[in-house]
């Protein structure tokens, strides 16, 4: 069974609000000269700001958030935010791989932006409602 997908816009405010809330300022979250200076196509998000996003579609799927049991995932390919208004889209995904008799159901979950994996085994466990 697959769960509604959910997309999530991200512009480079919104990395500037998660550094003031996160205390990481790292300048690969802000500027284009220092990322690519380093061998990053861009600005790209944090990979918290992602699973972050990533984990509200999994709150919004079970209803609550403490429905969330575990959550995990791998960062595979950054996302990478342009300094513009549009900014990036992050889309995210999930189908039910498997309700065990205890009242849990676990997720497969993938997330993309610009149509390329960003993150890899991510996984959710939560609990069903009654």
């Amino acid at each position: 069974m697959e769960l509604p997908a959910r997309t999530f816009r991200v512009t480079r405010a919104d990395l500037v609000r998660y550094a003031g809330a996160s205390g990481d300022f790292n300048p690969i979250h802000w500027s284009d000269r220092i990322a690519t200076k380093v061998g990053l196509p861009g600005v790209i998000a944090h990979g918290m700001f992602t699973m972050a996003l990533v984990g509200r579609a999994v709150t919004e799927w079970a209803g609550a958030p403490d429905a969330v049991v575990d959550y995990g995932v791998r960062f595979t390919r950054p996302v990478v935010v342009p300094d513009d208004d549009q900014g990036t889209e992050i889309e995210v995904a999930a189908v039910v791989r498997e309700v065990t008799e205890d009242g849990l159901t676990r997720l497969d979950i993938t997330a993309t932006c610009g149509g390329e994996k960003v993150l890899s085994q991510a996984r959710a466990t939560v609990r069903t409602a009654r």
